[in-house]
């Protein structure tokens, strides 16, 4: 039996800087992300409880991409669903250079745009209620009631 690898990664966050597009020669679009996540670790002094941030490079590519240049700034509360990817490279110094990115297969915006402006912090992973991304409220009606059915009388419980 064949072992399956498994090469996911799930974050929430907040964007530490603006998003940055470019545009390859291929025409295709590629933006950088960069997002702090919290880790909560008991400090071993003072015997509290502390948050230490985590930053993270996260490449979009296509029109995701340039879907998140276009709405995310600095602050903004993000879910990133991606995989790992290893890379390395020579330095112009000749060093041998290695880092680990995070391939987005998907960015979910949280929050509302005002709430990057409210101070609410870079490393915090809470989400707030408001949202700008379209709701279909077809979701939320109620299901049609089945013809022939004749109430609470015919549960068998």
């Amino acid at each position: 039996m064949a072992a399956t690898n498994i090469n996911r990664v799930v974050l929430t966050g907040n964007l530490t800087a603006d998003p940055e597009l470019r545009s390859l020669p291929s025409g295709m679009s590629v933006c950088s992300l960069r997002i702090a996540c919290n880790t909560r670790r008991k400090d071993n002094a003072s015997g509290e409880w502390v948050d230490k941030p985590n930053y993270f490079n996260v490449t979009v590519w296509g029109a995701q991409g340039e879907n998140a240049a276009r709405y995310l700034s600095k602050g903004r509360p993000v879910a990133i669903d991606g995989r790992l990817e290893w890379r390395e490279w020579e330095a112009q110094d000749g060093a041998k250079r290695q880092a680990i990115d995070i391939i987005a297969d998907s960015v979910q915006f949280l929050g509302s745009r005002d709430d990057a402006s409210s101070g609410g912090g870079f490393a915090g992973n809470g989400a707030s209620q408001g949202s700008d991304v379209p709701v279909d409220n077809q979701d939320f009606q109620p299901a049609p009631v089945g013809v022939g059915a004749t109430g609470d009388d015919d549960i068998p419980f």
